[in-house]
C-alpha cells in the first residue's frame, strides 16, 4: 500500500467560485487513468473542520492507495498527536497553497513547515510543494517597485521554501488535465513507485534475514593456532675477533720495539687480511703481485721480519711455536701498536675511536697525524689514491677490504688442515679458537689436536663442514636446500655454534613455510625425520615447531606412510592442536548430510 498525506488549503479566495472548486488530491483521484475502485470516507468538498478526509482507492491495478487530505492547518494546533501520526506513516506529503493567499503562505512557511520538519525527524520522505493558481496581480519583477509585492506568492518564494525543505516544486496554473494528469500525476505516480520498491526491497530483506535464521548454518572454520617465533641470535662476529687480540691464542706474530721490547703478540691471518702492507711483509704477495710502490715502502720504512722467523712447518709436526718477531722501526707508531691492532681486530671501521685513543695517548697533533697517515698507509687499497685528509668510518669501510674470507679454503699462512673423506681442508687456528669454543679448548687442551696439523673430522660430510667454516670465517651462510640446512645445523650443534643453528632453524622454517600445499602433500622430504634429527640434536626450538607444522597441515600429514612414526606423545600433541579440529570435521559433514536432504546445493563446500 502506498499512503499519502496532504496538507494547506488550495482554494483561490478570489475567485468566485471557490467554494465549487474541488481540491487537488480529489481532482487527481478522479481524473487519473491509474486511479479505480475509490471510496471516500468523507465529503469531498473542503469541510472547515481540522478532521482530515479520507479517500482509499487502487492505483497500479492492486495497489492500496489511502489518501489524507486535511485542507485546514489548525490540526497542528489541535491535535498534535494526529497530526504527527499522519505524518509518520505518510509515504508521500504534498503540501497545497493557493498563489493568491500571500497571508496563508507566510503563516505556512513560518509556523507549519517547522512542525512537519520535526515530526519527520530526518525521515527520507518525498515531500511535493504545489503551488495551484493563477495569480491575479502579478508582481512587478523591478527590484526596486514594492506594488502588489503582498497581494500573491512569486515564484521565487515557493521554490526558496522548497529548496529549504528539500522538497520537489510544482506550479500549477489550473486543476485541468494536463495540470492534475500529466505534470502533478506524473511526479506522483514517480513517488509512489519509489515508494513500493522500497518497501519491497525492505520486505525481501527481512524474508531472508528470517529464513536465514531458521537455515542450518554451516560450521565456522576457526583459524589455526599461531605457530611458534623463532628469536634470532645477534651477530658477535667482530667481537669474537677483537677477543683474539686480548687472550693471545694461537698468535704466530710478535711486535717488538727498537729495544727488544715486546710490544704485543698478534695473529697473521687477521692482520692480512685487512692490510696488503703485511701481506707484502709476511710473504703472502710478493712485490710483483701488489704493484704499488707506496706499499713497499711503508712496510720497508715501518718493519723488519727478523731473519729465520717464521719458516713453515711440515705438514706432519707441530708448526714452529715461537711466533715471527718483527721489529717496528718507528718508536711513535710503536707506541700507538696495541691501539691499531684494537682498530684492526675490531673490524678496521671505528676510526673516530681510533684517532681519540691516539689523540689521549700522544697529547700532540703532529705526532697524532703522523700516526694516523701510517694507519691509512697500511690500509691502503693498491692501486687507489690515498688522499683523504678527514677519514669518517663509513668511508674507511667502504675502503679497505676487512674480510677474512680471502683466506677461506686456502693454504696461504694455514697451520692446520683437516681431513674429511679422503680429502684434506686447510684452515687457521686463530680463526677456529676466535669463532668456536670447542675448536679453542681443542687446539689449546690437553687433546691430540693441539699437538698435530692434521685433524681428522668424523660424522659430517665435506660439503657441510665446508659450509661450517665458511660461517667460521664470513659470519654467513646460504644453504643449497632444506637438508643441507639440517647437516649444516647438526654440524653446528655437534661444535657448540649456537648463532649458525639458529640461522640454519630460520632457513628450514623459511622454506617450509613457503611451500605451497600441493608442493608439500607431493614432496619426498620427510617432516618427520627432519622432527626426529632437530629433537636428537637439541634443536627445541626447531622440534617445537615442526610439531606445530604438522597440526596445522593435519590433513596433508596424515595421510602419509612417516605420520605412523611419530611417538605417542607426539601424536597426542598433534592431535590436540590439529588443524582444522575433528569437531570442526564433524559439523561439516552433518551440515553436508543436511544440505543433500534437503536437496540443496552446499553453498560452503
Amino acid at each position: 500500500s502506498v499512503n499519502i498525506v496532504a496538507f494547506g488549503n488550495e482554494r483561490d479566495m478570489l475567485s468566485e467560485d471557490s467554494q465549487q472548486q474541488s481540491s487537488l488530491m480529489w481532482s487527481y483521484l478522479r481524473r487519473s487513468a491509474l486511479i479505480s475502485d475509490i471510496d471516500s470516507g468523507a465529503s469531498p468538498g473542503h469541510a472547515r473542520t481540522p478532521v482530515p478526509a479520507e479517500y482509499q482507492a487502487c492505483v497500479f491495478g492492486n495497489v492500496r492507495l489511502v489518501v489524507h487530505d486535511c485542507p485546514l492547518w489548525d490540526i497542528f494546533d489541535s491535535d498534535w498527536y494526529t497530526s504527527r501520526s499522519l505524518i509518520g506513516g505518510a509515504d508521500i506529503i504534498v503540501i497545497k497553497y493557493s498563489v493568491n493567499d500571500k497571508t496563508s503562505f507566510q503563516e505556512l512557511k513560518d509556523s507549519y513547515v517547522p512542525m512537519i520538519k520535526k515530526a519527520l525527524n530526518h525521515c527520507s520522505v518525498p515531500v511535493i510543494i504545489s503551488a495551484v493558481g493563477a495569480r491575479k496581480n502579478v508582481p512587478c519583477t523591478c527590484p526596486l517597485c514594492t506594488s502588489d509585492r503582498r497581494s500573491c506568492v512569486t515564484t521565487s518564494e515557493g521554490a526558496q521554501l522548497a529548496k529549504e525543505f528539500g522538497a520537489t516544486y510544482l506550479e500549477l496554473l489550473a486543476l485541468n488535465d494536463f495540470y492534475i494528469q500529466k505534470y502533478f500525476g506524473g511526479v506522483l505516480e514517480y513517488f509512489m513507485i519509489q515508494s513500493l520498491n522500497q518497501k519491497s526491497s525492505e520486505k525481501m530483506k527481512k524474508r531472508k534475514k528470517s529464513q536465514k535464521c531458521h537455515r542450518v548454518q554451516p560450521p565456522q572454520l576457526e583459524q589455526p593456532e599461531k605457530m611458534p617465533i623463532l628469536k634470532g641470535e645477534a651477530s658477535h662476529y667482530d667481537s669474537d675477533l677483537h677477543n683474539l687480540l686480548f687472550c693471545c691464542q694461537c698468535a704466530d706474530v710478535a711486535f717488538y720495539s727498537e729495544d727488544s721490547r715486546k710490544v704485543v703478540e698478534a695473529h697473521k691471518v687477521i692482520l692480512c687480511s685487512v692490510s696488503h702492507v703485511f701481506m707484502l711483509l709476511f710473504d703472502v704477495k710478493s712485490p710483483t703481485d701488489i704493484r704499488d710502490p707506496s706499499i713497499l715502502r711503508t712496510a720497508q720504512s715501518l718493519f723488519t721480519v727478523e731473519a729465520g722467523a717464521g719458516l713453515p712447518a711440515p705438514h706432519s709436526v707441530l708448526p714452529c711455536s715461537l711466533p715471527v718477531r718483527v721489529v717496528v722501526k718507528d718508536s711513535v707508531f710503536c707506541s700507538c701498536l696495541l691501539d691499531v691492532l684494537h682498530f684492526i681486530y675490531s673490524g678496521a671501521f671505528q676510526w673516530e675511536r681510533l684517532e681519540e685513543d691516539i689523540k689521549k695517548k700522544l697529547k700532540d697533533s703532529e705526532k697524532t697525524e703522523h700516526v694516523l697517515e701510517k694507519v691509512k698507509c697500511i690500509l691502503k687499497t693498491p692501486g687507489k689514491l690515498n688522499g683523504l685528509r678527514d677519514c669518517r668510518s663509513h668511508q674507511i669501510k667502504r675502503l679497505y677490504n676487512t674480510s677474512l674470507r680471502l683466506f677461506f679454503n686456502t693454504p696461504v699462512l694455514a697451520d692446520v688442515i683437516f681431513t674429511i673423506q679422503g680429502a684434506t681442508v686447510p684452515a687457521h687456528r686463530a680463526v677456529l679458537v676466535a669463532r668456536c669454543e670447542v675448536m679453542a679448548a681443542m687446539f689449546n687442551g690437553n687433546y691430540l689436536e693441539a699437538n698435530s696439523i692434521l685433524v681428522p673430522v668424523y660424522g659430517v660430510s665435506k660439503d657441510t663442514f665446508l659450509s661450517f667454516l665458511e660461517y667460521l670465517y664470513t659470519d654467513s651462510c646460504c644453504p643449497a636446500s632444506i637438508l643441507q640446512a639440517m647437516s649444516l645445523l647438526i654440524c653446528a650443534e655437534m661444535y657448540q655454534v649456537m648463532r649458525l643453528q639458529h640461522i640454519c632453524e630460520l632457513y628450514i622454517i623459511t622454506q617450509l613455510q613457503s611451500m605451497p600445499t600441493r608442493e608439500l602433500a607431493s614432496t619426498s622430504l620427510s617432516i618427520v625425520s627432519l622432527l626426529k634429527k632437530a629433537k636428537f640434536h637439541n634443536s627445541d626450538c626447531l622440534s617445537t615447531w615442526l610439531l606445530h607444522f604438522i597440526a596445522t597441515n593435519y590433513l596433508i600429514f596424515s595421510q602419509k606412510p612417516e605420520f605412523q612414526d611419530l611417538s605417542v606423545e607426539e601424536r597426542n600433541f598433534v592431535e590436540m592442536h590439529r588443524w582444522p579440529s575433528n569437531m570442526y570435521l564433524k559439523q561439516l559433514a552433518e551440515y553436508r548430510n543436511y544440505i543433500h536432504s534437503q536437496k540443496c546445493h552446499c553453498t560452503v563446500m
